[in-house]
């Protein structure tokens, strides 16, 4: 099996898939048969610089190629191989955020990232204005907000893009992405798969801009279709080594939520995925449009063009993670040593000893702000009452909950006032590295069963590699549905959790207690 793997290497026959997270650039290198053979990452973390969380682009660079020269080390480790060709690649990235651009390809501001919660008069606006929901962290809410403050760089913008859409560029001088990408930066009409028409022309009128909007945006483009050729410039910005070739096909770019649904097989109606790690996100894929617009429910697309309810949530585990390494702090303090993994594994499945609504205690995970539940600023808080059961179950269960609080909220809206229906409930991330913990606590939030693949483990990376797979290998009329179910998971393997009724009635309770709360949290970001 290596010799064919080897010989697939060196022809070029493999795809490559980056994807630009949170925390983790991730790298994955896959087969003619879609199944990973080598991986390569890069640790890295946003910055708050002047009360906005940034990325520069020398992180992004310097974070790019070590991540590649990662993999690249890899393969020449498992195989004996210099990576030089593939048959194709792709690149993704955290989706929204604003990158603005002036007519020489400088960058105007800062990058701005979706973790920021300073476009709410620009997104209230919007929403009211188009009767569409326009999310706070979304490219044209951040566009706008500009447009409000009178920033000074606005009139000289050329281009508007995303993280993915500018990788994407400056490796093929394309400025493009893909629709599910698209609808995270302004929305998307699904019988065109391009932007809604009506929409840009109310934002020219409503701007009053030296530019129109059309013109800055990047083209759309839809999952099979080819998005340019790794230039010869982008190949040594890529490759510090220089051993990459030119000429190697790329997909259109995706956002997180894309590849996460092409990672757990999430693109068909009725499907629908969690992604649960520094931020958390669920998305259905849904069979209708919804009977109107809600501020906490996000309609987006996927890589074909499909519409997706999703809830978004800007914490998820890092006051949880945070939590965990002060465990490992006092452990240390003792002289205990014990691994990352049997640490969080040990704490987590102790939360399954613990009270089904947690005892009493209350916790709420807002490293930041908060949007669906109406939060501009984000204190981490833990609290409880005299009479609560304060034990090491309850304190873990309690995290473990409120890490999906503000998820249960927006997504009860579509389960409980929508009557959306799900056949099939993927989990990804983080969250799910401990097996069965994070599935039953998200089985007990959603009410349904949550099912994690073996490989979900592999993220976004390898989500885009396989649509740049699609790219490559479809058939005539073939669509990324019926590509997926028959080349890539018509054998995989999955473990699925079914919501236990305690659980689901624990969650219920600890939610009252949650929205109750919501008072707490306000006093602590307004005293604190």
């Amino acid at each position: 099996m290596d010799e064919l793997r080897k010989r697939q290497i060196e022809e070029g026959k493999t795809i490559l898939g980056i994807e630009l997270g949170s925390t983790r650039i991730k790298a994955v290198l896959t087969g003619e048969d879609n199944v990973p053979l080598a991986a390569g990452s890069h640790e890295w973390e946003n910055r708050l610089e002047n009360d906005i969380w940034t990325y520069t682009l020398d992180d992004v660079w310097t974070g790019l190629r070590d991540c590649y020269k990662k993999l690249t080390q890899d393969v020449q480790t498992r195989y004996g191989v210099t990576l030089r060709k593939m048959g194709a690649m792709g690149f993704s990235a955290m989706m929204h955020g604003y990158m603005a651009f002036d007519k020489d390809g400088e960058l105007l501001v800062p990058f701005r990232t979706w973790r920021n919660t300073m476009t709410a008069e620009a997104a209230g606006r919007l929403t009211t204005l188009f009767d569409y929901p326009i999310p706070q962290r979304w490219s044209i809410a951040h566009l706008y907000q500009a447009i409000l403050n009178k920033e000074p760089h606005v009139p000289e913008i050329a281009f508007l893009t995303t993280l993915a859409g500018y990788v994407h560029w400056k490796l093929t001088g394309k400025k493009v992405v893909g629709v599910g990408e698209a609808s995270g930066m302004f929305p998307i009409d699904t019988a065109t798969g391009n932007y809604h028409e009506r929409m840009l022309e109310q934002f020219d009128d409503l701007a009053g801009a030296p530019w129109q909007l059309r013109d800055i945006l990047p083209a759309v483009l839809t999952a099979g279709e080819a998005a340019g050729v790794l230039t010869e410039e982008g190949a040594r910005l890529l490759d510090e080594e220089g051993n990459l070739e030119a000429g190697i096909p790329l997909c259109p770019p995706e956002g997180d939520a894309g590849t996460g649904m092409a990672a757990t097989n999430s693109v068909a109606k009725r499907t629908g995925n969690i992604s649960a790690g520094t931020s958390v996100f669920a998305m259905v894929v849904l069979e209708k449009e919804l009977t109107k617009a809600y501020e906490e429910i996000d309609l987006v697309t996927t890589p074909s063009g499909e519409l997706v309810a999703m809830v978004h949530c800007n914490n998820c585990t890092s006051d949880l993670n945070a939590w965990v390494n002060l465990f490992e702090e006092c452990l240390d303090s003792f002289g205990c040593k014990t691994g990352k993994d049997e640490l969080y594994g040990t704490l987590y499945r102790k939360a399954l000893e613990g009270d089904a609504d947690c005892g009493g205690l209350l916790a709420y995970n807002y490293v930041s702000g908060e949007p669906v539940t109406g939060f501009d600023e984000g204190r981490p808080l833990f609290v409880r009452t005299p009479d609560a059961r304060f034990t090491l179950a309850n304190f873990m269960r309690v995290h473990l909950f409120t890490s999906l609080g503000a998820l249960k909220a927006g997504m009860d809206i579509l389960l409980k006032k929508e009557n959306v229906r799900i056949d099939r409930l993927l989990g990804h991330g983080g969250l799910y590295k401990t097996p069965v913990v994070g599935q039953r606590v998200t089985a007990a939030a959603m009410n349904a069963p949550v099912s994690v693949m073996e490989t979900a483990g592999e993220g976004g990376a390898w989500g885009i590699a396989l649509l740049a797979a699609y790219m490559l290998q479809k058939e005539e009329g073939e669509t990324l549905a019926d590509y997926l179910a028959r080349h890539v998971f018509a054998e995989a393997e999955s473990v699925t959790v079914e919501p236990d009724p305690s659980d689901v009635a624990g969650f219920e309770a600890f939610m009252e207690h949650y929205t109750k709360g919501l008072v707490v949290e306000r006093a602590a970001v307004e005293g604190l």
